[in-house]
């Protein structure tokens, strides 16, 4: 039995490559292969994907889904007349589409939404499809796979118990070091991406607003072959990304690790008043977590201070 017909009509959204052609799942092909639509970004990218894994766009001739399909889109060129299932879904039509989708599976047809690469609705559209979805009452099922944020999480060498996915920075100056400045006192690790011909402006940002001390692990280009993981400060990682201009190329994620990220015993032991008010109403564990939201210090570290002066 196929997975489709195994549950009603849904919304699939489906993980693709980030890079690596390998690391599409055999489910997420499966349910590709199944479904009556697709929705791409960009019917082009997405239609070199399908082709390489043998998935047809065509569409079978006895889907109903004419009613229903739209014309040409316009950003494409990519005529979707009569049972073509590949479908242009992107911010510029998203309002136009996202009914048609929605009508697709309440007449029984199974929809797949992909990005043109990765995890959709990760920085790219999708969100009002999926919010349309569920107040239709309308199955949505995760296919999972990659996604460049949590792959660039997993290698940078920084804190990972606690992590904000920032996404893209404001284009202009001002907006990113507004953006930045928000972000400075933040103690969990900081994701980002950047586009390649903004790369050097931003990093320079951090450098500023952050710091040139500040820990900070570059990745680009992730599972493909010129992969790059470098993790240094913002001040060396400016002039690494400026002396090589392979760097400032292709896919980039930038993890940037928290403020106070790496506190030694000294500044520890400068809370010790604090601490030591704290234990006398609340637990080590408590007084740790409280302490923790108070000074942006890491909480393990406070916890194990705390136990040094209890005993």
């Amino acid at each position: 039995m196929s997975t489709l017909t195994a549950m009603p009509a849904c919304l699939y959204i489906v993980a693709t490559p980030i890079g690596n052609l390998t690391d599409m799942t055999p489910h997420a092909i499966d349910i590709l292969k199944q479904v009556a639509i697709i929705a791409c970004e960009d019917t082009r990218t997405s239609g070199k994907l399908l082709s390489h894994f043998g998935i047809d766009t065509r569409g079978s001739k006895t889907d109903d889904t004419e009613s229903v399909n739209p014309d040409a889109d316009a950003d494409t060129g990519v005529k979707q007349k009569g049972h073509h299932k590949l479908w242009a879904y992107h911010e510029h039509n998203s309002a136009i589409q996202t009914p048609k989708i929605i009508e697709m599976i309440q007449q029984g047809h199974s929809v797949a939404l992909i990005s043109d690469a990765g995890t959709p609705l990760v920085s790219d559209p999708g969100y009002q499809l999926v919010q349309a979805a569920h107040a239709a009452k309308v199955i949505v099922s995760p296919i999972v796979g990659a996604s460049a944020a949590i792959a660039a999480l997993s290698v940078a060498g920084l804190p990972s118990d606690r992590f904000s996915f920032i996404g893209f920075l404001p284009a202009k100056t001002h907006g990113r070091q507004k953006q930045l400045t928000a972000l400075q006192t933040r103690t969990e690790t900081l994701i980002f991406y950047e586009a390649p011909h903004r790369i050097i402006a931003s990093l320079e940002d951090m450098k500023t607003v952050f710091g040139a001390e500040r820990e900070v692990t570059f990745c680009r280009e992730l599972t493909k072959t010129f992969e790059t993981v470098r993790k240094s400060t913002l001040g060396d990682l400016v002039e690494f990304v400026k002396a090589d201009d392979n760097q400032q190329r292709g896919e980039i994620v930038v993890v940037v690790a928290g403020v106070n990220v790496a506190q030694d015993t000294d500044d520890i032991s400068a809370h010790d008043k604090l601490l030591g008010r704290l234990l006398e109403d609340l637990s080590v564990k408590k007084a740790a977590a409280l302490a923790a939201d108070i000074t942006g210090v890491k909480k393990n570290a406070l916890y194990q201070r705390l136990l040094e002066i209890q005993a």
